[in-house]
């Protein structure tokens, strides 16, 4: 009776393993841009492209998103930075949906697990999201709660905004300070990284297909199938939720859903859902406080459900509903490929941003920097998780798992 729960501990721990491994190069691609934002763009130079909610600035903010990083904590981060310096608060948001939905990495994973009609279908319900979100954002519209997030924002920087960036980035206080940015973004938001790559995993091995039947309604029959659309769509965002899983990850149990018979609603949902869950919410809440964060989880609800809704009819009525039935286990590899390589290339920015952000550290003096020694909670649920994750990688080798 051990030996195989003992081979699933080993496979969750793997697969948890395997899903940062796969998004690994995309987060530090992300928090690189983030921070190089932070320390080139002026406070206000963005303010005349995406300064107001207007479709100029949900355009260049969209097309931004998409040549960004598919990394969720990344792209929350980038958002938080453009917001600080003057962009629009439904910019950062369209930003925000791009950076998850509209890049080039996601599309190619998609491609691969999913197929082509379901990556047709990111791209169009991409954008459909946008619009509706935006939509949204300006018909309710709080002014106030943005203007003392924002204020909050501003204080936080604490930092002089008037500088000249063409000499700051050709200078090596500059990058050093490109490097110092890098390094807080991790410190504030590793430990949700970690909590959510491995509850991904450990839901992806554990959860039994019967469950899933029983969530989405699948082996239903006495349930019209408007109602079972309609029912995916909005329980959708609420399993994305339970799963803690960020825009990478969340690919390899939408294959899950899909390979079960979760309707095409459902899917998609499941998908546009990433920026929704527990860590995410939580980061969101660093930023701008409780309050705007749920804001922007209400309206990311309400969009997603009605972006899913049209996607599913408008390709049933064209008869191109996808299907695919693709395996989670191909995601979760480790092998020589163009993600392996990435990472090589990254994890060597990752060590250049430490070192510059050392070197800053020298050559400034800074205060309220240290984040005390208290051994808090959440901390202590990490370590919880690092242990999970270190033994079941030990049990794995142990018992000769394979994939």
């Amino acid at each position: 009776m051990s030996e195989p729960f003992l081979q699933l501990y080993a496979e969750a721990a793997k697969t948890a393993f395997g899903f940062f491994w796969k998004a690994g190069w995309a987060f530090v691609l992300g928090y690189f841009i983030s921070s190089m934002i932070q320390a080139f763009v002026p406070k206000g130079r963005l303010t005349p492209y995406m300064g107001g909610p207007d479709f100029k600035s949900l355009s260049l903010a969209s097309i931004f998103g998409a040549i960004s990083s598919s990394c969720s904590f990344a792209a929350l981060a980038t958002a938080r930075a453009l917001l600080l310096k003057g962009a629009h608060f439904v910019a950062a948001v369209a930003f925000m949906f791009a950076s998850t939905n509209l890049v080039i990495e996601l599309g190619i994973l998609i491609l691969i697990f999913l197929g082509w009609q379901f990556l047709a279908a990111e791209i169009v319900g991409g954008i459909i999201l946008i619009a509706i979100s935006s939509l949204l954002i300006r018909l309710t519209y709080p002014q106030q709660w943005i203007d003392k997030a924002r204020k909050n924002l501003e204080e936080a920087a604490d930092e002089d905004d008037d500088f000249d960036w063409k000499k700051r980035i050709r200078s090596r206080q500059g990058w050093q300070l490109v490097g110092h940015k890098f390094v807080m973004e991790w410190q504030m938001v590793w430990e949700e990284i970690l909590i959510g790559f491995t509850i991904a995993g450990f839901v992806a091995v554990f959860v039994p297909q019967a469950l899933w039947a029983k969530i989405f309604l699948i082996d239903a029959t006495a349930v019209p199938e408007w109602l079972r659309v309609i029912e995916n769509a909005l329980i959708a965002p609420f399993v994305a939720a339970l799963t803690f899983i960020g825009s990478m990850g969340n690919i390899p149990l939408a294959t899950v859903l899909n390979s079960n018979g979760v309707l095409f609603a459902g899917i998609m949902g499941f998908i546009y859902s990433d920026l929704m869950v527990p860590p995410l919410v939580a980061v969101n809440a660093k930023y701008y406080g409780w309050r705007v964060a749920l804001y922007i989880a209400g309206i990311m609800l309400v969009s997603i459900v009605v972006t899913a809704l049209l996607l599913h009819y408008s390709f049933d009525l064209l008869g191109i509903t996808p299907e695919s039935a693709h395996a989670v286990s191909e995601t979760a590899q480790f092998k020589i490929d163009y993600t392996f390589w990435l990472n090589l290339l990254f994890i060597s920015v990752t060590g250049a941003m430490i070192f510059l952000h050392r070197k800053h550290r020298q050559e400034q003096t800074e205060d309220g920097m240290s984040h005390g020694s208290k051994l808090s909670l959440k901390r202590r649920i990490v370590y919880l998780f690092m242990l999970v994750l270190v033994g079941g990688m030990v049990t794995f080798v142990l018992i000769g798992g394979t994939g």
